[in-house]
């Protein structure tokens, strides 16, 4: 247990005791690292070194094992996996020679990737004629048009509620109270209790992130990220000069427990940072099981959890769901974390509303919300007004708005889906429970020149690679299915002729990419 508000923010409790930041590496035990491998052994009991190369290769790839990740001994794996050194070497061995290990004498082994090689293009497609204007098919974003409606009448009415504030100075370094008041609200309807001083309004999710991190962190610490992740969010680590400590999701985005308090005892992180309700990118959920893990995890340790829930109201239903009403989950601080300054909630307004109003949230204990708020004038001094009163608005209507949102996306998410079966049948995708994207496996990494070729085309994309560390990913892309169903086909005829023609073409790297 954290004694006080002050030994949180200077990390000064961790199972592990101090750690010299000059030793600090990205390394994999090999117990872990057998727990990583899962089943890797050949059925025949042949050819083990061969098998065990591949295996790794994949993870790799993956990036379930990231890049610049120090691998055990071969002595050391060779006892954990119980099969000879000869076979670790041997893997080893074949794995430096395809440029996935390099080595140093005397030093170890660090996973690499090798230069990327072009995939067997799909079958193909009517060729694509771009648009001659200067409009973007965009499927970098994952963001939804504004419920024109919705808030056209949430705008009229705050211009209403705006006279009661003009006379005052416009200033509100916690948010205006009666969003407070409504964040609250929600959180308390979603199961967590919720008083309007433990929230705290933010210019966006984003810069809730931000905030978090300038209270938590000191340059140069480490903070603990999900690999894939939000890749805005590695930027803010990135612009805090953090260091980035990436943990794999397992297959279909599963968090392994093991291995991420194996991190937290190794790394004593100073933060980490989660994305339980359909994780971005994966689009995974976190089942209660783990939540209250993981909250257990941080009371032990004295590890803060950031918890991105910008994507919690939009659950969506599968193709065999009942005809019952589809909910967000529970608050991930409803695991026994309520008023805990060690769970620190990241809520938005962007994803079930709108981008354009730039309203985001913290939700946390009521004194580190006022810790936060106390250092937030070197960056600015609250949001703009109007915008907190439409969004106040817009939470009073939010069952009725999410439902509608929810349903559309669901169709959207299915025939997205169903079309990609069609054009690309050798890609996979899993279905995922909510959010706003796919996670794509291509089959093959060439996931920048795809979206550097598809570019030339007038077709936005996010690379894979974007979402994690040191290049990883490169077999994967994010692909929204918030694009405007008219649009859809010509994006898709666009995505496919750059698919097709990548055997054909020199290599295209993709231009950097704003991401939401």
């Amino acid at each position: 247990m954290v004694s006080s508000i002050g030994s949180l923010i200077h990390g000064q409790l961790r199972e592990s005791g101090p750690v010299d930041r000059d030793d600090i590496e990205r390394r994999i035990s090999a117990r872990s690292f057998a727990r990583l491998l899962g089943g890797w052994r050949p059925a025949t009991g042949r050819h083990l070194a061969a098998a065990l190369s591949e295996r790794i290769r994949l993870l790799v790839l993956d990036g379930r094992l990231p890049l610049q990740t120090r691998v055990p001994a071969e002595r050391e794996l060779a006892a954990a996996l119980d099969v000879s050194r000869t076979t670790v070497a041997g893997a080893y061995d074949a794995l430096r020679a395809a440029g996935f290990l390099h080595s140093r004498r005397g030093s170890g082994s660090w996973t690499r990737l090798p230069d990327p090689q072009p995939g067997t293009p799909a079958t193909a497609v009517a060729p694509f004629s771009p648009h001659t204007d200067d409009t973007l098919f965009d499927l970098a974003h994952a963001a939804l048009p504004a419920p024109t409606d919705e808030i056209r009448r949430a705008a009229a009415a705050a211009l209403t509620d705006l006279d009661g504030h003009l006379g005052g100075h416009g200033y509100h370094l916690l948010g205006l109270p009666v969003l407070r008041a409504a964040i609250a609200h929600r959180f308390t309807a979603r199961g967590l209790p919720t008083t309007a001083d433990q929230i705290l309004v933010t210019a966006g999710a984003q810069h809730a992130i931000a905030l978090v991190l300038g209270a938590l962190t000191s340059p140069g610490d480490r903070v603990l990220v999900e690999h894939p992740t939000y890749p805005n969010a590695l930027d803010a680590i990135r612009a805090r000069s953090g260091r980035c400590v990436p943990v794999a999701l397992g297959p279909e985005g599963v968090w392994d427990l093991e291995l991420f308090t194996a991190a937290v005892r190794d790394g004593a992180p100073r933060l980490a940072y989660l994305i339980p309700d359909f994780q971005n990118p994966t689009g995974a959920l976190m089942d209660d099981a783990h939540r209250a893990e993981l909250v257990g995890l941080a009371r032990r340790t004295g590890t803060p959890l950031l918890v991105d829930e910008t994507l919690t109201e939009l659950p969506l239903p599968g193709p065999d769901a009942g005809p019952g009403p589809v909910g967000p989950p529970r608050p991930f601080a409803a695991h026994g974390a309520e008023d805990s300054p060690l769970v620190l909630t990241v809520g938005s307004a962007s994803k079930v509303f709108w981008g354009g109003l730039r309203i985001g949230w913290i939700r946390t204990s009521a004194a580190m919300v006022r810790r936060i708020a106390a250092l937030r004038p070197a960056t600015d001094l609250g949001g703009a007004v109007l915008d907190q009163l439409v969004t106040a608005r817009l939470l009073a209507d939010i069952d009725t708005i999410g439902a509608t949102r929810r349903a559309d996306l669901a169709d959207a998410r299915d025939h997205l889906l169903g079309r990609l079966a069609e054009l690309f049948p050798g890609w996979r995708a899993v279905r995922p429970a909510g959010g706003l994207s796919l996670w794509l496996d291509l089959g093959a990494p060439v996931s920048s020149r795809l979206a550097g070729s598809a570019r030339r085309l007038g077709v936005l994309l996010a690379a894979g690679p974007r979402f994690g560390l040191d290049g990883a990913f490169e077999r994967y892309l994010r692909l929204p299915y918030t694009l405007r169903r008219d649009r859809v086909e010509p994006a898709l005829a666009g995505l496919a002729t750059a698919w097709h023609g990548l055997g054909a073409t020199g290599p295209a790297e993709a231009e950097p990419v704003a991401v939401a």
